[in-house]
């Protein structure tokens, strides 16, 4: 297949190609460069900071899932010593407009603070502003707050019915959007097709739980009318605009600071409401203000928490097991706001189909609101939710077939020369070889040994189970995904890039300035280091790494749908390509070479073959700042250069939206085995192997990429068997702390074997893809199917999630 593509979208620096057995550095095990700092507890993290004058900030949750308000009385509140100010949804309305969104739609208002009227459990309704947070806690604790307590409305099934409790009256109804997206001939498909299977499916709403919470400091300045906000926020740059106009301020009067964060998955993109509500009362008090979220308003009135949706989910194959349409219908509970739109479907439509051939699909989307907090993004962002959607579907296929479950599998995969692969939706996968990941994982993971064994345990009256589960990772989202979410968008993006500057100080140090988020787990710094000295050999950990704040920024996403360490490498590289033609005209005019005869070595520039003709980075910095009469004519002083990186293979979804167009292009592949041995009279659940395979393209740092493989399995591992929110008929959150709320401990997780396949891209710099998501798109379809298969004698399907001990027990009692 040929594809189109701007010309400079492959424009690559370095003297490597994607795949070349000729990279240094790109593809070593070194350990992270910011470790250091972080193990010695010098990571300056949000609450680490502390400006002069700076006041702490408490707020009042909602007790009620929907009320009206009455009255507010603040005047106790007001009257405790030490508390500068107390402020409600009245100051709001008076002084900010509302938080952005991306619903598009103006009968969807997202306050700050709730105003006359509270739509979810928590949602915060006053803030008190103080000299520390004690006195601001106690001060909340004095607001008097007389409430019309409404019909709260909890299940989207029934708030789509007439006469539901609306959620917001000026929409008039609580289906936000509706739409089917048809891809090829599907009624046809299913009608013809020798076999179908129809499964109703449940995804639970869990959420992201970071080391720290969402957290910002905003500091107004007066004199100069520029409000600072340092803030946790995984993009500051690419949404600065709108935080401004909340806050009713020139964008150019605006600078956010990133602050380090420890851990996001998804629960710091774009996490706007925080650093916008720091700024706001900043503005509002005149001296800097801290807020920091408690775990407790982390859990119930954070930016967002991860997907709840209900599935009727349907399959069409032959008898011999071929695949042949899909139809999906989606009930999606978005809760009280729709900050995303509809995004987290649009992930999950860019692979929709997984690593199978089915050239049918129907999509069928109802987002519906209700009276809990909003969902958004969670690692995964809604392609988790399909992909356990898909492969549950798959294992119900096999056992209506009494097929084995990785033939039917491999029967289906795309093979290594189709690619690249167009899908019915229209996205692309890049490149791949997935029955070679298919046969890597079988290797190693002994299926035939695992399944004698499993036969053998059964007859000893033990529940051994396998589970086999293959999963897209779709990486690099462009902006181009907006555009389907609306039949005439108002607002259409096309841009989603990443920038990076590079400066060769006088003394040859190699400093990078990053123009996006820094955060801890995706390991930014590393990969830069790793870059750098990839393309000017030199130790990577001798490159100093710096991060702009707003105001001195280049166009720059953050983190986010596994696509960082893609878009800073294409960056860096960029930004590279222009530092070395230059460094090399100044090396050819001094050592008398051609530029074509010289070669980055040894942490300089040298003639090829001749070890005695080199010169140093720092010779070289050297001359370029002090030395203006011996560089080459018309250049100027100084080694600065920098380099903003657009995503380079995207494309506009056609009118009617039958095709969506590239816009998650860079797809990973991964296929995950486990072994679990189930206790059912105490619900017991014990791995006795799990084996891994992942294709991420060029891998840049072994050790850093099994991280992310481990900590998105054990995150899946909390979807599958431990996490959800839980409600009472009011809805009000029963598990707001970590006390009921449920994680996985080093007791759950198994110990995995992990292997790497490397397809690199042919479209990305060094070929590398995006690898921040695998582990959780593929641990609740495992532990569904592995559990599944080991209670198999009592005949249960998992139809839903999380598979908790209790539901075990009951299983196994016949209940």
């Amino acid at each position: 297949m040929e594809i189109e593509q701007d010309p400079n979208a492959s424009r690559i620096a370095g003297d490597t190609a994607p795949g070349d057995a000729g990279l240094r550095w790109i593809g070593k095990s070194i350990n992270r460069v910011e470790d250091p700092r972080f193990l010695r507890g010098e990571g300056r993290y949000i609450d680490d900071i502390t400006l002069p004058n700076m006041l702490h900030a408490a707020i009042k949750r909602s007790p009620h899932a929907h009320a009206r308000i009455k009255s507010i009385d603040t005047s106790k509140a007001e009257a405790l010593p030490g508390v500068v100010r107390v402020l409600t949804g009245q100051d709001v309305k008076e002084h900010a407009n509302p938080l952005p969104s991306f619903s598009m739609n103006p009968g969807i208002q997202h306050d700050m603070i709730a105003i006359e009227k509270v739509r979810h459990y928590g949602e915060c309704v006053a803030v008190v502003v103080a000299e520390n947070r004690y006195i601001a806690e106690d001060a909340c604790d004095l607001i008097e707050i007389e409430y019309e307590v409404l019909p709260a409305v909890l299940d989207p099934l029934k708030a789509r019915e007439e006469g539901s409790p609306l959620v917001h009256e000026a929409l008039g109804k609580n289906e936000a959007y509706s739409r089917t997206f048809s891809f090829g001939e599907v009624d046809k498909a299913f009608d013809e097709a020798a076999r179908s299977v129809t499964v109703d499916l449940y995804w639970p709403r869990s959420t992201g739980m970071p080391m720290d919470t969402n957290g910002a400091i905003g500091d107004y300045d007066a004199g100069t009318g520029v409000l600072t906000i340092h803030a946790n926020s995984m993009n500051f740059t690419y949404f600065l605009w709108l935080i401004a106009g909340t806050l009713k301020i020139p964008s150019a009067k605006l600078k956010i600071v990133p602050v380090v964060a420890g851990g996001s998955f998804g629960s710091k993109f774009f996490m706007h409401k925080v650093p916008t509500f720091a700024g706001w009362l900043s503005l509002m008090v005149g001296k800097p203000v801290k807020y920091i979220e408690d775990r407790v308003t982390h859990i119930v009135n954070n930016d967002h928490a991860g997907s709840d949706r209900r599935y009727k989910a349907e399959l069409a194959f032959e008898d011999d097991g071929t695949f042949q349409a899909l139809r999906i219908d989606c009930v999606d509970d978005y809760g009280a706001y729709l900050q995303f739109g509809v995004g987290t479907h649009g992930n999950a439509l860019s692979q929709i189909c997984g690593p199978y051939t089915i050239d049918h699909v129907e999509y069928s989307l109802a987002a519906v609101l209700t009276n809990k907090n909003q969902q958004g993004a969670y690692r995964g962002f809604g392609a988790e939710v399909s992909n356990w959607i898909l492969e549950r579907l798959v294992d119900h296929a096999a056992h209506d077939l009494g097929m084995d479950r990785v033939e039917i599998r491999r029967k289906n995969l795309i093979q290594a020369d189709a690619f690249p692969y167009r899908t019915p939706t229209g996205n692309i996968y890049d490149s791949g070889n997935y029955p070679g990941v298919l046969d890597k994982v079988l290797a190693d993971f002994d299926y035939d040994y695992w399944v004698k064994y499993r036969d053998d345990a059964r007859k000893e009256g033990r529940h051994v189970g396998i589970g086999v589960v293959a999963s897209q990772e779709r990486s690099v989202f462009s902006s181009t995904e907006f555009w389907f979410w609306f039949d005439e968008p108002a607002f259409s993006p096309t841009s989603s890039p990443e920038s990076a500057s590079i400066q060769i100080e006088p003394t040859g140090q190699i400093v990078v300035t990053l123009h996006s988020q820094a955060m801890w787990g995706n390991s930014p710094e590393t990969v830069v280091s790793q870059v750098i000295a990839e393309e000017f050999d030199v130790d990577p950990t001798s490159v100093v790494i710096t991060y702009a704040d707003s105001q001195h920024a280049l166009p720059g996403t953050g983190p986010g749908g596994s696509r960082y360490t893609v878009m800073v490498s294409g960056a860096v590289a960029g930004a590279a390509s222009q530092m070395k033609d230059k460094i090399k005209r100044i090396a050819a005019n001094k050592l008398e070479a051609a530029e074509g005869d010289l070669e980055f070595r040894d942490g300089g520039v040298g003639v090829k073959g001749a070890p005695d003709k080199q010169l140093s980075l720092s010779d070289i910095a050297m001359m370029a700042y002090m030395f203006k009469l011996d560089l080459p004519p018309d250049m100027e002083s100084g080694l600065a250069t920098q380099w903003t990186y657009d995503h380079p293979l995207t494309t506009l979804p056609n009118a009617d939206r039958s095709d969506l167009g590239m816009f998650y292009p860079f797809v990973g592949h991964a296929w995950h085995m486990a072994v679990v041995e189930v206790d059912p009279g105490t619900g017991r659940v014990e791995f006795l192997r799990y084996s891994a395979v992942h294709d991420a393209g060029t891998v840049v740092n072994p050790k850093t990429l099994n991280g992310q493989i481990i900590g998105g399995t054990v995150q899946g591992l909390g979807t599958a068997m431990l996490e959800e929110y839980i409600y009472d008929d009011q809805g009000r959150v029963l598990n707001e702390n970590f006390e009921h709320y449920h994680l996985p401990s080093s007791m759950d997780v198994p110990t995995m074997t992990i292997g790497h396949q490397e397809t690199p891209s042919p479209y990305t710099a060094y070929g590398i893809k995006g690898a921040g998501e695998g582990g959780r798109m593929l641990t609740p379809a495992i532990m569904s199917a592995a559990v599944e298969d080991a209670l198999s004698p009592y005949g249960v399907r998992i139809t839903s999630l999380p598979i908790s001990a209790e539901q075990i027990v009951a299983w196994a009692a016949g209940d």
